[in-house]
C-alpha cells in the first residue's frame, strides 16, 4: 500500500516541460523545406509540357541537382530563376540546359557567371539585373546569339566598351541604375551600333569646376 503524501492527494503536479526552441526551429525549417521541394517538383513537371521552367521565388540558394534529373528529357526554351538567393550558376547548368533562349537571373545575389555561359548558343535574352555584379563578365560578350542584356541595378562602375561593341549579336544593353564612372558613361553614350540604356548622370560637386 502506497504511503500517503505529506502534501495530500492531488496537490503534487509536474509542470509541462518547455519545448526545446531548437527542436521547434528544426520542425519549422523542415516543413518549409518540404514545401519548397514540392513547389520545385511541381514546376518541373509543368515545364515538361511547355518547355519553360519557372523556378522564381522558390527560396533557392542554388539550382538543385534534382532539377537536372527531372528535366533530363526536356529541351528547355527558357528558365526563370529570379527572386531567389542564388550566388552562382555552375557550369553544369550550361551543359544540361544548352538550348535555352531566355534566361532570367534577376533579383539574386550573383557577382559572376561561369565562362561556360558563352556556350549557350541559342540564348538571345539574358537578365542579370538586381544582383551584385561590379563589372560585366567577359563571357557575356562571347554568347553568339545574345541580342538583349539587362544588367540594370547592379554595382557596375566600368564596362569594357570595346568588348561590348565587338559582341557578335548584341542589340540592346540596359545599364541603368549602375554607378558608372564619368568616362565610362560618356564612352557608352557614344556607342552607335548598340542601343545602350543609361541613367542620366548627375555631376558630383567635386566635378563642377564652376563652384
Amino acid at each position: 500500500m502506497r504511503p500517503p503524501s505529506q502534501y495530500g492527494e492531488g496537490v503534487v503536479a509536474t509542470e509541462a516541460e518547455e519545448p526545446d526552441p531548437r527542436a521547434v526551429s528544426m520542425m519549422i525549417y523542415t516543413r518549409l523545406a518540404g514545401r519548397a521541394v514540392i513547389r520545385v517538383v511541381g514546376r518541373c513537371n509543368e515545364a515538361k509540357e511547355h518547355s519553360n521552367l519557372d523556378l522564381s521565388r522558390c527560396e533557392l540558394m542554388q539550382v538543385p541537382d534534382a532539377v537536372y534529373h527531372l528535366m533530363r528529357h526536356t529541351e528547355l526554351k527558357s528558365c526563370d530563376l529570379s527572386d531567389n538567393v542564388i550566388t552562382k550558376i555552375p557550369p553544369k547548368f550550361v551543359d544540361k540546359f544548352s538550348l535555352i533562349k531566355r534566361l532570367n537571373l534577376s533579383h539574386n545575389q550573383m557577382a559572376k557567371l561561369p565562362e561556360e555561359i558563352a556556350d549557350l548558343g541559342s540564348l538571345s535574352r539574358l537578365d542579370i539585373s538586381h544582383n551584385s555584379f561590379i563589372s560585366l563578365p567577359n563571357s557575356i560578350f562571347k554568347i553568339p546569339n545574345l541580342k538583349e542584356l539587362n544588367a540594370s541595378n547592379n554595382h557596375i562602375t566600368d564596362v569594357e566598351v570595346q568588348c561590348l561593341q565587338a559582341a557578335p549579336s548584341l542589340e540592346t544593353v540596359d545599364l541603368s541604375n549602375n554607378p558608372l564612372t564619368r568616362n565610362c558613361h560618356n564612352e557608352l553614350e557614344r556607342c552607335s551600333n548598340i542601343r545602350i540604356i543609361l541613367t542620366p548622370r548627375v555631376m558630383e560637386d567635386w566635378e563642377d569646376l564652376t563652384i
